[in-house]
């Protein structure tokens, strides 16, 4: 299974980027998935995350309202819009598979057993 991001950069604070995630080996219609980030210096931290089936989201608190978690289940991807950045958003980005199937959405990483190699976003004036 590989996992691969894409869509990372330096934005300003007030803008918006869109994440790409390319999955291969693993058929993303059957699984969850999950967006999380981590700052230097801080824990990993979930973002978002999509059922199985792709209706039910999740969020943190901190990016609700600003950042939307979508999948094309034909493409086999998953994407992360974030709108309105603020500086505290910026991180290294990763995305995850759960490691089982049809389960609900989590915000917890110890659920998912693969991950990307991750995408720095930078919120900066």
């Amino acid at each position: 299974v590989q996992v691969a991001e894409s869509g990372g950069g330096l934005v300003q604070p007030g803008g918006s980027l869109r994440l790409s995630c390319q999955i291969s080996g693993r058929m993303i219609s059957l699984y969850a998935l999950g967006w999380f980030r981590q700052a230097p210096g801080q824990e990993r931290e979930g973002v978002a995350s999509i059922s199985w089936n792709g209706v039910a989201t999740s969020y943190a608190d901190s990016v609700r309202g600003r950042f939307t978690i979508s999948r094309d289940a034909a493409q086999n991807s998953l994407f992360l819009q974030m709108n309105d950045l603020r500086p505290e958003d910026t991180a290294v980005y990763y995305c995850a598979v759960q490691e089982r199937i049809h389960t609900i959405s989590s915000l917890e990483p110890y659920v998912y057993d693969v991950w990307g190699q991750g995408a720095q976003v930078t919120v900066s004036s």
